[in-house]
């Protein structure tokens, strides 16, 4: 199975955009799928259904800091490394979805209120939007992280 396979199935089994993309890679760099679960957890749907960056793309972000990030200060060059990733992701990402990296902006509605959630729910966005940016992000993640 692909990451972006596994991602779309946590996706799918009813697990966050955030949780889906970040699971698909956290056992290869030593974190296990239950902590990996939680620490994701507060990131899906924009931050909390705050309507900030996308799951899926903070997702990825916690994956490729996991991957590159740093772990001692001095540690500059894994800064670096970790941003030009970020950064590439980004870029590729936003190829394929536009510039808006926001909830709102990628499906349309605010999932922080009442009656932009149930818009999300009433036109299928879950699963015809949402899905579609959990699979790209992972994608995309894969071919960075390796």
């Amino acid at each position: 199975m692909t990451k972006s396979q596994s991602a779309a199935a946590t996706f799918d089994s009813g697990f966050s955009c955030s949780q889906a993309v970040f699971t698909a890679f956290s056992d290869g760099y030593g974190l296990d799928r239950e902590n990996a679960l939680k620490l994701s957890q507060a990131l899906g749907g924009g931050m909390a259904h705050l309507g900030f960056t996308c799951g899926a793309v903070t997702g990825a972000f916690l994956a490729i800091g996991l991957r590159f990030g740093r772990s001692r200060a001095e540690d500059l060059a894994a800064k670096e490394k970790t941003y030009a990733v970020m950064t590439e992701f980004v870029r590729r990402f936003r190829a394929r979805h536009g510039q808006d990296l926001s909830c709102p902006g990628l499906i349309g509605t605010d999932l922080a209120t009442p009656n932009g959630f149930k818009a999300a729910v009433d036109r299928n966005l879950f699963q015809t939007r949402c899905a579609v940016f959990v699979r790209d992000a992972a994608e995309i993640c894969d071919d960075l992280l390796k």
